[in-house]
């Protein structure tokens, strides 16, 4: 019945028969096929060349990687202008600041979320404030969702509520905390509407880019809603400086997003919010940097000296700044460190630019910041050491004895001006002042104004009087 072979030999008989599936001609035609993608959708043919192009790329990596060993990459391309990896990108920032923008409560959410706020707070009986603990806070939390939608959320967290100071009951004032909701989304509108003008998406600011930006915040102040046409290109410039004196220390000509929104600046400028200037006095109109008054005092004061009507400064125009009280020598100081070489006309006769004069200005009026002091501080170290010695106040004080004497005033000895200044900055090295000296005794603003200004050594000299004429008007009130 059965042939010779067995049934062992049978089955390898037939595996001898049936080719490897690699090798059949099928096999290598359906694979050449799909791997061409020619009967693939349109969505797998996508998904296939995505997957070769980030393979491409990952490889080039590595390579790289390899090639470079352990150090790592510390510079990336910017996209070229008009690419598609430039487009792609403004269009990703585009979506990404629409979503955001979208996240953020408007007028309308916020005074629905003060409304009830107040309806569902309880008022202190010995203070009469309205207060809120946490179970009218959770309560508060669901009655905004319901209004307001889901945006409103994230501000009612129970880490929020910790944040602020709570009375012998656990409860906390509902302003403090509407006002700090108000100032979150104000600060986030500020920073989509920055991230809009960063044209290359880097975090910076650029001097066009700060005061396009300013530009598009007069409309929404109200001291500034009418403020002329003309002279609307020099507000912002003077605006600006202000960011870039702050925010740029090392002067690269663009200022970090986060510091200009973590910066005085801007609230400084938010002020001029108030509907009317009558609520503001003189006094803090000229204060604020940003007011009308200000930049228009600072034009007049600009053009005053520029005698030659030139749109700069020389050294003899600048002496008459502040009427003549700054010292000649640090007028010479203020050329040599902080006036660029060359940028109008040869070495020999360079002049000041309103941008320089703008951040002399900044200099003189906030010199109690570590901005300020640093600005002068280079004005005061005479030979470039990094520090100040009994030989440099010397020679800084003497033009400051001089104009002194020439005003009528009593004579003084200048060694003792020297140690005043010594014991009133306590220096780390008993020989030596620096500039963390200077800003750590608190009192550098007033060791600088001795240094420079004549006037600020009289201030100094009869502050005791000054205080006791600041005090008498307020008895009388």
């Amino acid at each position: 019945m059965y042939s010779g072979s067995s049934d062992g030999e049978g089955h390898e008989t037939a595996q001898r028969r049936i080719p490897p599936a690699s090798s059949m001609l099928w096999v290598r035609n359906l694979r050449r096929y799909i791997g061409s993608g020619a009967g693939l959708g349109s969505e797998a043919l996508m998904e296939l060349e995505t997957k070769r192009i980030l393979l491409d790329i990952f490889k080039e990596k590595q390579q790289k990687s390899a090639e470079a060993a352990t150090i790592p990459s510390f510079y990336k391309k910017k996209p070229e202008v008009g690419s598609i990896s430039q487009r792609v990108q403004r269009l990703a920032k585009f979506r990404f600041l629409k979503k955001q923008t979208d996240l953020l409560l408007n007028a309308d959410d916020l005074d629905s979320m003060w409304v009830c706020l107040r309806e569902n707070c309880v008022i202190d009986d010995a203070t009469g404030a309205e207060k809120m603990n946490y179970e009218d806070f959770c309560h508060i939390a669901s009655v905004c969702t319901e209004q307001i939608g889901p945006k409103c959320r994230r501000f009612f967290s129970p880490s929020n509520f910790m944040k602020f100071e709570k009375d012998e009951q656990g409860r906390i004032a509902i302003l403090p905390f509407y006002l700090y909701v108000m100032r979150t989304v104000s600060l986030t509108q500020a920073r989509i509407d920055m991230s809009e003008l960063d044209e290359d998406s880097d975090g910076f600011l650029q001097r066009h880019e700060m005061e396009q930006y300013i530009r598009g915040l007069i409309p929404n102040l109200a001291q500034l809603r009418d403020m002329p046409e003309g002279f609307l290109g020099m507000y912002c410039r003077i605006a600006a400086q202000k960011f870039f004196f702050f925010c740029d220390p090392h002067r690269r000509g663009k200022a970090c997003i986060k510091k200009v929104l973590l910066s005085n600046c801007l609230q400084e400028l938010m002020e001029l919010h108030q509907e009317s200037e009558e609520e503001v006095n003189d006094n803090e109109q000229a204060e604020n940097w940003f007011s009308m008054t200000s930049a228009q005092r600072i034009c007049d004061v600009f053009l005053g000296l520029d005698t030659d009507h030139n749109g700069s400064l020389s050294k003899q125009e600048l002496r008459e700044y502040a009427d003549g009280t700054l010292t000649e020598i640090i007028i010479e100081r203020v050329f040599d460190e902080h006036v660029r070489r060359g940028k109008i006309g040869g070495a020999s006769s360079r002049e000041m630019d309103f941008e320089s004069f703008l951040d002399f200005v900044l200099a003189l009026e906030n010199k109690d910041t570590p901005e300020g002091l640093t600005y002068l501080f280079r004005c005061l170290d005479l030979h470039g050491r990094g520090y100040l010695t009994t030989a440099d106040i010397h020679s800084l004080f003497r033009d400051v004895h001089q104009k002194w004497i020439e005003g009528g005033n009593y004579e003084l000895c200048i060694e003792d001006v020297r140690d005043e200044i010594w014991d009133m900055v306590k220096p780390a090295d008993p020989l030596r002042i620096t500039l963390a000296d200077l800003l750590a005794c608190k009192q550098g603003g007033t060791v600088a104004s001795m240094l420079i200004d004549v006037r600020g050594f009289w201030a100094h000299d009869n502050r005791e009087n000054l205080l006791q004429e600041e005090e008498e008007p307020e008895e009388e009130a």
